[in-house]
């Protein structure tokens, strides 16, 4: 009786007996541990988008991995994940981000995944994206080119400007 205790109680008898149990039991720690580490960063809390207010103008890169807002003015090129840009706010370069969503205006080339202009903003440049939203009433000059990878648009370009110098070569040999 005694033994047959022991062994239908498992979880007493490592606690028990840490002869035969510790080395199995010892590899299995650290999973719960990975678990555990995993588990702590899934319910990690989203920061806040960083925000630049309406009374601050910025002349330089932004880069950002995070969100950004923009209310007042940029001259400059931006990356970010989120950017959103204000009603009042102006962006003079070139935008790049998973997202970007134009309330304001714009005044060079957007390229992102997604890209939402609404009713109040005014772009006045290229758009490369994989999707598109354009609210009535927004204004747009430019081109609208779609394509799978809007991230990596510029890899395409020096492509672009070396065919060209190879047709000067090609008719200077024959």
């Amino acid at each position: 009786m005694f033994s047959k205790s022991k062994i239908n109680e498992p979880a007493q008898k490592p606690s028990l007996s840490e002869d035969r149990p510790a080395p199995p039991r010892a590899p299995a720690t650290p999973a719960p541990a990975r678990e555990g580490g995993a588990a702590a960063a899934a319910p990690k809390p989203k920061p806040h988008p960083s925000t630049l207010s309406s009374d601050l103008v910025i002349t330089g890169n932004l880069k950002t991995t995070g969100d950004l807002q923009i209310e007042g003015m940029v001259d400059g090129d931006i990356r970010a994940h989120l950017l959103t840009v204000g009603e009042g706010a102006t962006v003079k370069g070139e935008i790049v981000a998973d997202d970007v969503v134009v309330n304001g205006r714009i005044i060079g080339r957007v390229r992102g995944l997604k890209v939402r202009l609404t009713s109040t903003a005014r772009v006045e440049g290229d758009i490369i994206h994989k999707t598109i939203a354009i609210e009535s009433g927004a204004h747009f000059e430019g081109s609208v080119q779609r394509q799978d990878d809007p991230l990596n648009a510029a890899g395409g370009k020096p492509a672009q400007r070396v065919a060209p110098q190879k047709r000067p070569e090609e008719k200077a040999s024959e």
